[in-house]
Protein backbone atom coordinates (compact mmCIF):
# COMPACT_ATOMS: atom_id res chain seq x y z
CA UNK A 1 0.00 0.00 0.00
CA UNK A 2 1.21 3.50 -1.04
CA UNK A 3 1.03 6.29 1.41
CA UNK A 4 1.55 10.15 0.80
CA UNK A 5 2.01 12.63 3.16
CA UNK A 6 2.52 17.01 2.31
CA UNK A 7 6.40 16.62 2.74
CA UNK A 8 6.41 14.10 -0.29
CA UNK A 9 4.85 17.22 -2.14
CA UNK A 10 6.92 20.09 -0.61
CA UNK A 11 8.67 21.08 -4.11
CA UNK A 12 5.05 20.95 -5.82
CA UNK A 13 3.47 23.32 -2.92
CA UNK A 14 6.25 25.54 -3.02
CA UNK A 15 4.67 26.67 -6.53
CA UNK A 16 1.41 25.72 -6.60
CA UNK A 17 -1.60 27.21 -5.70
CA UNK A 18 -5.52 25.67 -4.52
CA UNK A 19 -3.83 22.36 -4.62
CA UNK A 20 -3.84 21.73 -0.95
CA UNK A 21 -7.37 19.47 -1.52
CA UNK A 22 -5.85 17.36 -4.55
CA UNK A 23 -3.12 16.18 -1.82
CA UNK A 24 -5.60 15.09 0.47
CA UNK A 25 -7.75 13.30 -1.99
CA UNK A 26 -4.61 11.50 -2.94
CA UNK A 27 -3.82 10.88 0.89
CA UNK A 28 -7.16 9.71 1.38
CA UNK A 29 -7.77 7.50 -1.86
CA UNK A 30 -4.28 5.59 -0.98
CA UNK A 31 -5.92 4.96 2.51
CA UNK A 32 -7.37 1.77 3.78
CA UNK A 33 -8.00 -1.51 2.00
CA UNK A 34 -6.83 -1.98 -1.44
CA UNK A 35 -9.21 -4.51 -3.28
CA UNK A 36 -8.93 -6.17 -6.66
CA UNK A 37 -12.89 -7.31 -6.75
CA UNK A 38 -14.54 -6.32 -9.25
CA UNK A 39 -12.10 -5.80 -11.92
CA UNK A 40 -13.12 -2.74 -14.20
CA UNK A 41 -11.56 -0.65 -16.66
CA UNK A 42 -10.95 3.09 -17.53
CA UNK A 43 -11.35 3.97 -20.88
CA UNK A 44 -10.46 7.35 -22.59
CA UNK A 45 -13.21 7.62 -25.66
CA UNK A 46 -12.20 10.90 -27.01
CA UNK A 47 -10.37 14.11 -25.43
CA UNK A 48 -13.01 14.43 -23.31
CA UNK A 49 -14.71 11.61 -23.00
CA UNK A 50 -14.28 8.23 -20.64
CA UNK A 51 -15.47 5.54 -19.81
CA UNK A 52 -15.29 3.28 -16.63
CA UNK A 53 -16.29 -0.54 -17.20
CA UNK A 54 -17.04 -2.73 -14.36
CA UNK A 55 -17.34 -6.13 -14.48
CA UNK A 56 -20.53 -7.26 -12.56
CA UNK A 57 -20.89 -10.74 -14.16
CA UNK A 58 -24.42 -12.46 -12.08
CA UNK A 59 -25.86 -8.99 -10.72
CA UNK A 60 -28.79 -7.97 -12.56
CA UNK A 61 -29.72 -3.94 -12.82
CA UNK A 62 -32.18 -4.04 -9.43
CA UNK A 63 -28.85 -5.55 -7.42
CA UNK A 64 -26.70 -2.65 -8.90
CA UNK A 65 -26.08 1.45 -7.62
CA UNK A 66 -24.52 4.07 -9.14
CA UNK A 67 -23.74 7.53 -7.22
CA UNK A 68 -22.35 10.43 -7.21
CA UNK A 69 -21.68 12.49 -4.22
CA UNK A 70 -19.08 15.32 -3.57
CA UNK A 71 -17.47 13.83 -6.99
CA UNK A 72 -17.15 10.82 -5.90
CA UNK A 73 -18.67 7.90 -8.04
CA UNK A 74 -19.32 5.39 -5.86
CA UNK A 75 -20.73 1.19 -7.23
CA UNK A 76 -22.21 -0.40 -5.54
CA UNK A 77 -23.29 -4.12 -5.97
CA UNK A 78 -25.29 -5.92 -3.16
CA UNK A 79 -26.10 -9.68 -4.11
CA UNK A 80 -28.83 -11.46 -2.00
CA UNK A 81 -27.58 -15.28 -2.21
CA UNK A 82 -30.60 -18.13 -1.95
CA UNK A 83 -28.82 -21.30 -0.32
CA UNK A 84 -31.38 -23.10 -2.00
CA UNK A 85 -28.58 -25.16 -4.07
CA UNK A 86 -25.88 -27.25 -2.91
CA UNK A 87 -22.47 -26.48 -4.77
CA UNK A 88 -19.88 -29.04 -5.21
CA UNK A 89 -17.62 -26.30 -6.62
CA UNK A 90 -18.18 -22.72 -6.66
CA UNK A 91 -15.72 -20.07 -8.52
CA UNK A 92 -17.62 -17.61 -9.59
CA UNK A 93 -17.64 -14.62 -7.38
CA UNK A 94 -21.34 -13.40 -6.46
CA UNK A 95 -19.81 -11.29 -3.32
CA UNK A 96 -20.98 -7.67 -2.85
CA UNK A 97 -19.03 -4.46 -3.05
CA UNK A 98 -18.38 -1.32 -3.38
CA UNK A 99 -15.68 0.17 -5.87
CA UNK A 100 -15.17 4.21 -5.40
CA UNK A 101 -13.96 6.73 -8.50
CA UNK A 102 -12.68 10.22 -7.50
CA UNK A 103 -13.98 12.30 -10.30
CA UNK A 104 -12.84 16.07 -11.48
CA UNK A 105 -14.69 18.43 -10.62
CA UNK A 106 -16.12 19.41 -14.62
CA UNK A 107 -16.28 15.29 -15.48
CA UNK A 108 -19.95 14.94 -15.95
CA UNK A 109 -21.62 11.62 -15.85
CA UNK A 110 -24.13 10.76 -18.69
CA UNK A 111 -25.01 7.50 -19.05
CA UNK A 112 -24.83 4.11 -17.00
CA UNK A 113 -25.80 0.71 -18.95
CA UNK A 114 -25.18 -2.96 -18.79
CA UNK A 115 -24.07 -5.25 -21.09
CA UNK A 116 -23.16 -8.54 -21.29
CA UNK A 117 -22.11 -8.84 -17.53
CA UNK A 118 -20.37 -5.05 -17.93
CA UNK A 119 -21.37 -2.34 -16.46
CA UNK A 120 -20.55 0.62 -18.75
CA UNK A 121 -20.54 4.31 -17.02
CA UNK A 122 -20.18 7.26 -19.55
CA UNK A 123 -19.18 10.46 -18.50
CA UNK A 124 -17.72 13.77 -20.25
CA UNK A 125 -15.18 16.66 -19.54
CA UNK A 126 -17.71 20.20 -19.52
CA UNK A 127 -15.66 23.34 -18.90
CA UNK A 128 -17.93 25.93 -17.55
CA UNK A 129 -17.02 29.56 -19.83
CA UNK A 130 -15.31 30.72 -16.49
CA UNK A 131 -12.98 27.94 -16.62
CA UNK A 132 -11.58 28.22 -20.39
CA UNK A 133 -8.33 30.56 -21.06
CA UNK A 134 -8.83 33.88 -21.71
CA UNK A 135 -7.03 36.83 -22.30
CA UNK A 136 -6.21 39.19 -19.51
CA UNK A 137 -5.45 43.05 -20.94
CA UNK A 138 -2.70 45.17 -19.39
CA UNK A 139 -2.40 48.42 -18.16
CA UNK A 140 -5.99 49.16 -19.74
CA UNK A 141 -7.03 51.04 -16.69
CA UNK A 142 -9.51 49.29 -15.23
CA UNK A 143 -9.63 47.40 -12.13
CA UNK A 144 -12.02 44.70 -10.71
CA UNK A 145 -13.79 45.76 -7.46
CA UNK A 146 -14.27 43.74 -4.84
CA UNK A 147 -18.62 43.24 -5.46
CA UNK A 148 -17.13 41.50 -9.38
CA UNK A 149 -14.21 39.31 -7.14
CA UNK A 150 -17.34 38.19 -5.02
CA UNK A 151 -19.91 36.88 -7.92
CA UNK A 152 -16.05 34.63 -9.26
Amino acid sequence: MVRFNTAQFDPFLRSSIGFDQLFRELDRVTDGKVTNYPPYNIVKVSEDSYRIEVAVSGFSEDELTVELKDNVLTVTGDKEETESQEYLYKGIGARGFERKFTLAADLVVKHADINNGILSIDMELVIPEHKKPRKIEIGKGTTISEKELLVE
